[in-house]
């Protein structure tokens, strides 16, 4: 008789599938490593098992412990996959971002949720925080902490990597994954390495994590990138970083549903989005394997919506698809770009300021922008006491706002002033056309939604 002896037995040797459709027109071949064939759903069953049997190993874990990890829901289900097989109490933490369809399924194992607030790695409240509390607290805990437990990127060097490598006959050129724990890629990429040095190792990264950014800002895509550097991220084995954008992710997503009939999670799309980038500079001879993490069952309320991709501004009907032309289009003086030169002086620029109704100025010198102005450089400069109005612009202006293209959309424009931009510089034709500013995108956001019709 052929069978298991138990669920766990069941995790790995996932298939390698090719992707034809989403991929015409490029020239290598180009696979996805199917880690939603993991009985948990995830790439995560397989650290999970790891981390748990190490740490039965050691003593660290007794029988009718308690396991407990901050997790946004994969290596949460396979831990609580793993708790159930072994009779051990297991309690996540969880942030309050991650779709109601994990949180569910987590509970379906026996295992507790705890969710928190999304918020900073530094905060008392961070997901991450709070499980180590509760870790000290709870008598017989056991936290695997997957961030740092050297055993989740083993598990891949064990296993993940060996399969990717046989399955392509050690052919493999390009490995696309995305950077969370760094488990998967930093795991996968130390045994490929070792196999040949020249596979590329290409790290998938959210706008607004730290990995490929200097900022951190918050994103959608769930399972991927971080607001602080985990120890178990080898970043000497990842060769390039690409960003994708949550639109990109989710976009990605349902089109491999649609057009390859695989349903996979929001961090799948935003690997195969990179991937497809990667490949438009790749050969017929290179072959490039993508972890697809997991399953898109978990995010059927989310990206798998329209009406939660309309409300986060992802469709092509949404209100925020709107392109800075038609924005600039609605602006009254949108037929005029207001600018000073730099030798103006400041009482020149208050005066341009105040007859044209304006918060903000582009400087211009030598038909080229140098830098920008605003109210509050102004204000600070004159209650500081540190310009005079006879002064030239120069000594107190800022650098030059950045510039978008007028076929862009508003998202665009929102990234550039959550970044703290006061205003951007729309081109026609790479040359200058109007001002955005802060308020214009904010006016027809408050047009276009019905609950604040009233303000």
């Amino acid at each position: 008789m052929k069978y298991k002896k138990n669920i766990l037995e069941t995790v790995g040797h996932t298939p390698l599938i090719q992707l034809t459709k989403i991929s015409k027109g490029l020239k290598p071949m180009i696979f996805v490593k199917a880690e939603f064939f993991n009985p948990g759903g995830s790439v995560k069953d397989r650290p999970a098992i790891k981390m748990i049997e190490e740490a039965e190993k050691a003593g660290l874990l007794k029988p009718g412990g308690t396991i407990i990890e901050p997790t946004s829901g994969n290596t949460g289900v396979g831990l609580a996959q793993v708790a159930a097989v072994k009779g051990y109490r297991c309690i996540l933490v969880m942030p309050d971002k991650m779709s109601e369809e994990k949180f569910a399924l987590i509970k379906a194992y026996g295992a507790e949720v705890v969710k928190v607030p999304t918020t900073a790695t530094s905060s008392p409240e961070s997901y991450n925080n709070v499980a180590q509390r509760l870790a000290t607290e709870i008598h017989g805990a056991f936290l695997p902490n997957q961030f740092q437990n050297p055993y989740n990127p083993d598990s891949h060097y064990l296993t993940t990597g060996p399969e990717i490598w046989e399955d392509t006959d050690g052919k493999v050129t390009h490995y696309v994954a995305g950077v969370g724990t760094g488990g998967t890629l930093s795991g996968v990429a130390k045994y490929l390495k070792e196999k040949n040095p020249k596979v590329q190792i290409i790290g998938i990264d959210p706008e607004g994590s730290i990995y490929s950014g200097a900022y951190s800002k918050s994103y959608k895509v769930e399972g991927i990138g971080e607001d602080f550097l985990p120890r178990n991220v080898n970043m000497a084995l990842i060769d390039h970083f690409e960003r994708v954008s949550d639109r990109g992710a989710f976009e990605t997503a349902v089109r491999l549903a649609r057009e390859e009939g695989i349903l996979a999670g929001g961090s799948a799309g935003a690997a195969v989005c990179g991937a497809l980038k990667i490949a438009e500079n790749l050969k017929e001879t290179d072959v490039v394997v993508v972890i697809l993490p997991d399953t898109g069952r978990a995010y059927l309320s989310k990206f798998y919506s329209e009406k939660w991709m309309k409300e986060m501004g992802f469709t092509k009907e949404s209100p925020y698809r709107i392109t800075l032309k038609e924005l600039l289009a609605k602006k009254e003086l949108s037929d005029k770009l207001i600018s000073i030169s730099l030798k103006s002086t400041v009482k020149e620029a208050i005066n341009v300021m105040r007859k044209s109704g304006i918060s903000q100025l582009p400087v211009l010198h030598n038909n080229g922008y140098v830098g920008s102005l605003s109210e509050i450089s102004l204000m600070q400069g004159i209650f500081d006491r540190t310009i005079q109005v006879s002064d030239e612009i120069k000594k107190i202006m800022n650098k030059p706002f950045p510039e978008l293209d007028e076929s862009k959309e508003a998202i665009e424009a929102f990234h550039e002033f959550a970044l703290g931009s006061p205003a951007i510089l729309v081109l026609r034709d790479s040359k200058p056309t109007g001002l955005l500013t802060k308020i214009d995108l904010l006016d027809h956001f408050l047009e276009e939604n019905k609950e604040f019709a009233s303000v």
